[in-house]
């Protein structure tokens, strides 16, 4: 600042006076201009004021909706769901996000989803016009059916057998085939088989001729039956080369899958399903189809509920637990735990050592070591800690889970795509509302004792406060489904107990240790037996009318 007033000392006095006057107009311009910026401001600010009073806006989202939360956060607790279009009253809006009110409720918004017009739709779109179809009749010999399959190739699954004189609706034909509807399905047939007339039921007319014996699409002249597989959800069932259960597998055919049955003796049927012929059990037919968990009607009312808390927090209370998985990680021990034995394995040197899932300290407990425990080394690398650790071996069945697959199985987002998965996050404190009837038919039928106590279940559930369904599949599952000694009951010091829901039972000897559990000395393992008795209670609620575990 001194090296700038003595460069203008030394300036002619003329234009020393010059910039003078210029510095003082410059200055009484700033102070002018400061007091017009002000008068500015405050106009401005007035015209906000009056802008700020609540404004109607529109929620504008491409697709799904728009959370409404309780505060101005992403990690905040969503009040509810906003479809697009909904009309919104705006009270404030700052740092990106809007405080506003909605049908009585108040939250906040991304403020990027609102728009001041509603979006006005486009005309309404014509609606196609319908394929112009043609009506025709199943035209085949007298007796015999016509294959509706589920595509244009003899080798594709039959969808239904078609009567002769079966009225159809024709929607377009190529190469032999036909794509018709009938019975509310849609399939394919060939097109040999349908006449322009209806035939006579007397006589074989028209095209009816027997097929060539390649043609699947055409007739069916054999006496045969349609059945269903009907395996355990999730199973299968083996169809075999030869009626036999050394015979060699053809294929493996899923649960509700269905199968044209040509004959059945001793107990096998041989069937033709998915273009192929061969041989099952007959026990795993049924005349209709399983239910399956996985295929809905699309009118199943779903209700979500919301907690206040975030997904990190969750996982971090899950970790807490130590939950456990039998998947295989890459697991390592750091090097100063094991004595080496040789350059491919170690024993442990004292206690208190973890295997990680990393090479490094930061990395998740898998598991514990034991002294002297010995370990097979993979790989001797460098960790995050800069230090030597060794890639081991960890023959261990359950492991700690990483806390990324926690995490994973923790968010319903990855799991709501098939009914069968998302049932994990089902809250289990609330029952719903099941028809007795329904669950007799579709879910305990041939059960063992269990069939027919549907009633029974969801009387618990309502009494106690647990999801019928739950219940259920649990007693299912643990009594085999309801075929099991246990759940038959078993005699005890003269009384026949029961155990519907596996307590005190291992798999190697489940009698035995049940039988232990009962009997269990006084005094001893007080604390075990107690808690046993309040679980089985369960079998108390639903089995009214039988004696549940004593001591």
């Amino acid at each position: 600042m001194r090296e700038t007033n003595e460069q203008c000392t030394r300036r002619p006095p003329l234009l020393g006076n010059f910039l003078k006057k210029t510095i003082i107009f410059i200055v009484c311009f700033v102070v002018i201009s400061t007091v017009a910026f002000h008068n500015a401001v405050q106009a401005a600010q007035k015209t906000t004021q009056v802008n700020s009073l609540p404004l109607t806006k529109y929620v504008n989202v491409a697709s799904g909706s728009l959370n409404l939360r309780k505060s101005a956060s992403i990690n905040s607790v969503i009040i509810t769901r906003l479809k697009n279009g909904t009309s919104v009253k705006v009270c404030q809006e700052a740092n990106g996000w809007a405080k506003i009110e909605v049908n009585g409720k108040q939250g906040f918004v991304r403020s990027s989803f609102l728009i001041a017009k509603k979006k006005v739709t486009g005309k309404p779109a014509k609606t196609p016009k319908k394929p112009k179809t043609v009506t025709k009749y199943v035209n085949v010999n007298l007796g015999s059916s016509l294959n509706m399959r589920k595509s244009a190739s003899t080798t594709a699954s039959v969808l239904l057998k078609l009567a002769r004189g079966v009225q159809v609706t024709v929607y377009s034909e190529a190469k032999g085939w036909a794509k018709i509807g009938a019975y509310g399905k849609t399939g394919y047939v060939s097109s040999d088989f349908l006449s322009a007339t209806k035939p006579a039921s007397g006589t074989n007319t028209g095209s009816g001729s027997a097929p060539s014996t390649n043609n699947g699409a055409g007739q069916n002249n054999s006496q045969t039956d349609i059945k269903y597989v009907d395996v355990e959800y999730g199973a299968s069932l083996r169809m075999r080369a030869q009626a036999s259960t050394n015979a060699e597998i053809i294929t493996q055919l899923a649960r509700g899958t269905m199968v044209t049955v040509i004959s059945e003796k001793d107990g096998w049927a041989k069937v033709t399903a998915n273009g192929k012929t061969g041989y099952v059990s007959s026990q795993f037919l049924s005349k209709t189809a399983p239910f399956n968990p996985n295929t809905t009607s699309g009118n199943i009312e779903k209700v979500y509920e919301n907690y206040n808390i975030s997904l990190s927090e969750m996982l971090k209370l899950e970790i807490a637990s130590h939950p456990q998985t039998d998947k295989k990680y890459d697991t390592f021990l750091q090097a100063d735990a094991l004595t080496l034995t040789n350059p491919e394995s170690g024993t442990v040197n004292g206690t208190g050592w973890n295997v990680k899932g990393g090479a490094g300290p930061d990395y998740w407990n898998v598991g514990q070591v034991k002294d002297k425990e010995t370990f097979k080394i993979l790989a001797t690398v460098k960790g995050k800690d800069d230090k030597d650790w060794y890639k081991v071996t960890y023959n261990k069945t359950w492991v700690n889970a990483s806390p990324e697959d926690i995490a994973y199985y923790l968010n319903p987002n990855n799991f709501l795509g098939t009914t069968a998965n998302s049932l994990q996050f089902l809250k289990l404190s609330v029952t719903t509302n099941l028809n007795a009837n329904e669950v007799n038919q579709r879910v305990l039928s041939g059960k063992g004792v269990l069939q027919g106590t549907a009633a029974t279940f969801i009387s618990a559930g309502e009494k106690y406060g647990v999801n019928e369904m739950y219940l259920i599949s649990h007693a299912l599952l643990e009594t085999n489904n309801g075929k099991s000694e246990l759940a038959k009951g078993i005699k005890v010091n003269g009384k026949t107990v029961y155990n519907m829901y596996g307590v005190g039972a291992y798999d190697a000897d489940a009698i035995t240790a049940v039988l232990n559990l009962l009997i269990m000395p006084a005094g001893l393992h007080q604390k075990r037996r107690l808690l046993a008795e309040h679980n089985l209670s369960l079998t108390a609620i639903l089995m009214p009318d039988r004696t549940r575990f004593t001591k």
